[in-house]
C-alpha cells in the first residue's frame, strides 16, 4: 500500500509551504486502509481548500489509485 502513501505525500508536498512538516501514517485494515495525513497548522488550508475542494480532489485521486487493488482507501487529514 506504499503507492498510496507516496502519492498522498507527494501530492500534500506539493502544494504546503513546509514540505518536511507532511506525514502520512497508513492503517492497513482488512477491507480498507486509512491514511493519515499530517501537515503543520499554517498550511491545512493549503490542503483542504476552500469548500474542500483540494481535499476532495485528492480523494478522488486516490481512490482511482486503489481500484486496481480492491480495498477502499480513506484519507483523513488530521489537524
Amino acid at each position: 500500500m506504499t503507492l498510496e502513501k507516496d502519492l498522498v505525500e507527494y501530492i500534500a508536498k506539493s502544494l504546503v509551504d513546509n514540505p518536511d512538516g507532511v506525514s502520512v501514517n497508513v492503517i492497513e485494515g482488512e477491507k480498507s486502509t486509512i491514511l493519515e495525513l499530517k501537515v503543520s497548522p499554517d498550511d491545512i488550508g493549503k490542503v483542504i481548500g476552500k469548500h474542500g475542494r483540494i481535499a476532495k480532489a485528492i480523494r478522488t485521486v486516490l481512490s482511482a489509485s486503489a481500484t486496481k487493488t480492491g480495498k477502499r482507501v480513506v484519507l483523513e487529514i488530521l489537524d
